[in-house]
């Protein structure tokens, strides 16, 4: 009895793979665009990986057409029957693909931006791939974001066990019997997540049209009992006490701090995601805490986002519209009206979240009023403010200032890195075409970028960006000497220089709190004075975190009508506490006499 017992298990395992199996060939055959552009990414990738070349740009090509295709077969199965339609749908998704390939192809790399755009299309992509197959379907929304959903985690979960097993043969192999290339890990991971995982899940995804398997359909879309435990028993209670000590910080700091602490701005986003996402896991869930938690969540929602628009709109007074501010009061307003939706709707049209959410996420990467487009226009604006403001561009040149106010000189530093990050310098004519912000910040704008006002105890050593050409021309001579502060009252003489037949000598004159360099022509005739107090001076609030300084910031010059000298330093180290100064420096003198 046992043994037939068994005997029929393992007949069940047989079929039960056999199915997998099937299921897989199955997908292949339902999403064959999908297929094609998985295994072209594939193929891609691998070029990528043996060769090292940068292959990104078809790579993201082949995963966004992938997606399309996904989306317009599940769009075909929904809406249409002929197999013409197939085939122009997929025509579709060829000709957007290459579209989207045209439009990266020209830019130099994928920057931040493309990679963002990217991602929220993808995202939308996600959405529509779940919404469309049961839109006016007696099938809802809740059910296909559910089967979804397992799909996702089912996949993810075998294709780490099969990564898992295929990892140890490589090893076994390797040590056992013959040497194996490292980048065998590196293919095998590209097949099982590139290849395998997105068609084993789309090999879960059942058909949605009324002539489908709904046997199928609800083993699909059936919450697992240990899931609905984690949702009803674990998370909902969680999220309850939470909200509790939300509610609860935000009407005691109501009258201030909630206003300006940015710290609460992700963990509200964050907050607003699960409570929508667990509101639709347990959208067909019975039990107390489930109804309880559909009853009240979308309610206490709304004001706590409101909240966090309005704080996230004052804020961008000091701050500007950067791309993520963007999305973060875009997600609020959209997460307020899905808060309000949920509450009055019934539970069977959340699709119109879904919906919702697609039209946003297209509002957010579509000129003129996508992220980015407003950013760099904010950004720039606000750049263009401060510099009018203190009288620092004129004709659309910009003349350097040091003396301007400290909240200033911070926007200008935040305006510069977000549009460097994002490279839009190029965008803004009245800073120069080749507007780089670690050699021409300093030059541009007349003050460091990475001062820190206000340092009692500070370490700063710098030094030269290594492998960094100096221009000597035009000069007679050069000569290497050290900076040390306070020193003993001497002057040390640095080196002689003759030029036609003139001797003429530089020379270090040390105090206890300053040290000058000047030139001596014949006849003890002074001819040039630096001080390098001025050295020190430019590096006086340097954020101790930069090590290293470009040429033009590393250059001191000073000229008149005998002698120019330029001072070039190579390392420099601060020391300053409330009860001692230090000031040291390695410095090269270049000198040209006249």
């Amino acid at each position: 009895m046992l043994i037939r017992k068994k005997g029929v298990k393992a007949m069940k395992q047989i079929f039960n793979f056999q199915d997998r199996l099937r299921g897989l060939n199955d997908a292949i055959a339902r999403y064959p665009l999908t297929t094609a552009f998985l295994l072209a990414a594939a193929v891609i990738n691998a070029f990528d990986i043996s060769t090292s070349k940068d292959y990104s740009k078809y790579l993201i090509t082949f995963v966004v057409g992938a997606f399309l295709g996904a989306v317009v077969q599940v769009a075909y199965e929904r809406f249409f029957c002929k197999s013409v339609s197939r085939v122009i749908l997929m025509g579709t998704a060829v000709l957007l693909t290459a579209g989207y390939y045209l439009i990266i192809m020209t830019a130099p790399k994928l920057g931040m931006e493309i990679g963002i755009r990217t991602s929220v299309a993808l995202f939308a992509l996600l959405i529509a791939f779940i919404w469309v197959p049961v839109i006016k379907s007696e099938i809802s929304f809740n059910e296909s974001f559910m089967a979804t959903f397992k799909a996702y985690f089912n996949s993810l979960f075998f294709s780490g066990v099969i990564l898992g097993g295929i990892y140890i043969i490589i090893a076994a192999v390797d040590q056992l019997l013959f040497p194996v290339d490292y980048k065998a890990y590196s293919h095998a991971a590209n097949i099982v997540f590139i290849l395998f995982a997105p068609m084993y899940f789309l090999s879960l995804i059942p058909v949605y049209p009324g002539t489908a398997d709904k046997e199928k359909i609800e083993s699909a879309a059936h919450c697992p009992k240990f899931l609905e435990i984690l949702i009803s028993f674990i998370l909902i209670p969680l999220i309850a006490v939470f909200t509790i000590i939300l509610l609860i910080y935000i009407i005691r700091n109501i009258g201030g701090k909630f206003w300006t602490d940015n710290l609460l701005e992700p963990m509200l986003v964050s907050y607003s995601i699960t409570v929508i996402l667990l509101y639709i896991l347990a959208s067909r869930l019975e039990n107390k805490f489930a109804i309880f938690f559909r009853r009240i969540f979308p309610k206490v929602l709304v004001p706590i986002v409101l909240f966090q628009i309005v704080s996230s709109v004052l804020s961008l007074a000091g701050t500007g519209i950067t791309h993520t501010r963007y999305y973060v009061i875009l997600f609020g307003i959209f997460a307020a009206a899905a808060g309000v939706i949920l509450s009055i709707v019934p539970v069977r049209k959340n699709g119109i979240i879904a919906a919702m959410l697609i039209a946003f996420a297209l509002v957010s990467i579509l000129p003129p009023v996508d992220a980015f487009t407003i950013s760099r226009r904010s950004q720039t604006v606000m750049l263009k403010n401060v510099l009018l403001k203190n009288h620092m561009l004129d004709n659309n040149i910009i003349k350097p200032n040091a003396s301007i106010p400290e909240e200033d000189k911070k926007t200008i530093v935040k305006a510069i890195n977000y549009l460097n990050m994002m490279e839009y310098t190029n965008r803004i004519e009245w800073l120069p075409g080749d507007f780089s912000r670690y050699d021409d910040f300093y030059k541009t704008f007349g003050f460091n970028e990475y001062e820190a006002p206000g340092n009692i105890n500070q370490q700063v050593y710098l030094s030269i960006e290594q492998e960094t050409p100096i221009d000597i021309t035009g000069y007679d001579s050069f000569v290497h000497f050290n900076v040390n502060i306070p020193g003993d009252n001497i002057n040390d003489n640095i080196g002689n220089i003759v030029k036609s037949g003139k001797n003429y000598t530089l020379t270090k004159d040390t105090t206890k709190d300053q040290c000058d360099i000047y030139l001596m022509g014949e006849n003890k005739k002074e001819l040039i004075r630096f001080s390098t107090r001025e050295i020190f001076d430019r590096f006086n609030n340097y954020n101790t975190s930069k090590g290293s300084i470009p040429t033009v910031q590393a250059s001191f010059t000073k000229e008149n009508g005998l002698a120019k000298i330029t001072f070039v330093v190579q390392s420099l180290n601060m020391d300053k506490t409330p009860n001692q100064v230090y000031y040291g420096a390695d410095i090269y003198a270049f000198v040209k006499i006249k």
